[in-house]
Order: structure tokens, then C-alpha cells, then sequence
């Protein structure tokens, strides 16, 4: 008897073969899956429990003085933040004015021009490097280039900073949604008369433009809730900014200050700022998510 017959069997109403499974390896299955799912669950604890931290502990101080008023001095009660939540989005604003069209150009040259000569590996090289530097670095970096250069700490040279890390972010997604072109639509501009550089500009780019607008999101998602290089930076401010090139509070550096700080009042506002940098991360991953949905094609 053929021993492949023995795992084939008609099933009583006589329609079609089944393929049966032996035991064994329905418990190797069940046993897999309950370990990814059980591995899934521990991946989870730790989100979740950052979350119910920040959610628990930020919640009680919301209030709407959090973004009319400014931090309290020592020992004082009340105040809010709004010079930091104005100071944040300052310094992720010029981060982006720098990295996007750098990211963008550089992602255009490395997939549409370059043909993968040597300069192309040697770029996505450094921007794999760059991408696992430490984001102090990046502080460093701003610090000798615009700090010392122009004599003291502003928003831009913390948006310099940022700007730094937020690039291979965006030259990776820029480079990803530029490939996921077909090469056809490139072959078919061609032939009827376009130029390389109108063929990038009017058919491929507008194509691949909710892979870029995903990847410029997301930067700025990480952006928002560095601490590190703004130190070196941006300092800190406990007035409203005045104008870029002034000391500036972002939310991640009130953070690091009110944490430390020996008075509840300050150290309940850090859990406040804290909730407030989680909504932010999180409504911008949701556009990007949204973004990322939109049909191409």
C-alpha cells in the first residue's frame, strides 16, 4: 500500500481530498502560535505599563492653565508650559525646513540618478551610520557648528540638531516610496517626450509623495521627544521665546527639569508634559498611519 495513501482520505459526502494532519504536528502548531502570541503579550507589558504611568499620573494635573500659563517658579503652585509646547514645535519645525528637502534630494539622486555607481552605496552607507548615532552626538554637533559659532544657545541650533537625526529617517522612506514606483511609469514619460528631470518631478515624486509625507511624520515623531541634543542646544527658557536665535524650553528638557526637581508641583507638571508628548507622538503617528493608507495609484 502506498504510504501516501494512508494520509489521504475522502470525506463522507464524497467531495473533494483532505490532506490530513497528524497529531503531532497540530500540537507543534498550537504550541507556536500560543509562543508567538505569549511573546506578542510581553512585548506589549512594557508599552502598556509606560502608558498607564503617563496616563495616570499626567491626567489628575491636566488642566487648561497647561497651555496659557508659564512654569512656575520653585516652590510656587500652578503654571503651566506653553513657552515649551510653542519652543517644541518651533525647533521640530526647523529640523524639518532642514532635513526634508536634503533627505528628499539626496533619496531622488540615490534612486533616479546615481544607478547604483559607487557614490549611491557609499550615501546610503552613511546614512545607515547615521542612523544608529546617538542622538547626543547630534547635540555635540550642533553645539560646534551653531552654538559656538554664534555665541550662544537658540532654536536653531536645536533644529539643527534635530535635523540630524531626522534625516535617514526620511531619505530611507523617501528612497523606499521613489522604488516603489514601476518603472514602467518612468519608460512610459520617456516615450512620450519628458526629460529625466520632468519625469522625476511631475510623475515620479507626486507618486511616491505619501511614502515621503509617512517618513517626514515619523521623523518628526522622534524628534518631539528628544532630550539629549536640546541640552547642548536649545538650553532652556522660562519665558515665551522671542525669536529663533534666543534660548529656548522645549517639553522634553521641562521634563528633565521638573523631574529632578524637589518641589511636587513641578514634578506633577513633567508628568503633564509627558502625557502631553505621548498625544503629539500619537496623533502624528496616526496622520502618518492615515497617510501611509492613501492610494498610489
Amino acid at each position: 500500500m502506498n504510504p501516501l495513501s494512508s494520509q489521504i482520505s475522502s470525506p463522507p459526502d464524497g467531495g473533494g481530498v483532505d490532506f490530513g494532519v497528524s497529531s503531532g504536528r497540530q500540537l507543534f502548531g498550537k504550541v507556536m502560535t500560543g509562543l508567538v502570541f505569549a511573546c506578542v503579550a510581553i512585548a506589549i507589558i512594557p508599552l502598556a505599563s509606560i502608558l498607564f504611568m503617563v496616563v495616570a499620573n499626567g491626567l489628575g494635573g491636566f488642566s487648561p492653565a497647561v497651555f496659557t500659563e508659564l512654569p512656575p517658579a520653585a516652590g510656587m503652585s500652578g503654571g503651566g508650559f506653553r513657552n515649551a509646547i510653542v519652543g517644541t514645535l518651533v525647533t521640530c519645525a526647523i529640523g524639518a525646513i532642514i532635513s526634508v528637502p536634503f533627505g528628499i534630494l539626496t533619496a531622488i539622486y540615490t534612486v533616479e540618478f546615481s544607478q547604483g555607481n559607487w557614490i549611491a552605496q557609499f550615501v546610503r552607507f552613511c546614512t545607515n551610520v547615521l542612523s544608529g548615532v546617538p542622538s547626543i552626538i547630534a547635540g555635540l554637533f550642533a553645539y560646534g557648528i551653531v552654538v559656538l559659532l554664534t555665541g550662544g544657545f537658540s532654536a536653531v541650533a536645536g533644529g539643527t540638531a534635530l535635523s540630524v537625526l531626522m534625516l535617514p529617517t526620511i531619505i530611507r522612506t523617501s528612497e523606499e516610496g521613489l522604488k516603489s514606483v514601476p518603472k514602467a511609469t518612468r519608460l512610459a514619460a520617456v516615450g512620450i517626450g519628458a526629460t529625466n528631470f520632468q519625469t522625476v518631478t511631475q510623475i515620479v515624486l507626486p507618486a511616491a509623495m505619501p511614502f515621503i509625507a509617512t517618513g517626514v511624520t515619523l521623523a518628526i515623531a522622534r524628534a518631539a521627544g528628544e532630550t539629549a541634543p536640546l541640552l547642548f542646544t536649545c538650553l532652556f527658557n522660562q519665558y515665551d521665546i522671542k525669536g529663533p536665535w534666543e534660548p529656548t524650553a522645549t517639553l522634553s528638557v521641562l521634563i528633565y527639569n521638573f523631574a529632578i526637581s524637589p518641589y511636587k508641583n513641578q514634578q506633577q507638571l513633567a508628568w503633564v508634559a509627558a502625557l502631553i508628548i505621548v498625544v503629539i507622538i500619537l496623533v502624528i503617528s496616526i496622520i502618518a498611519r492615515i497617510v501611509s493608507y492613501r492610494k498610489v495609484y
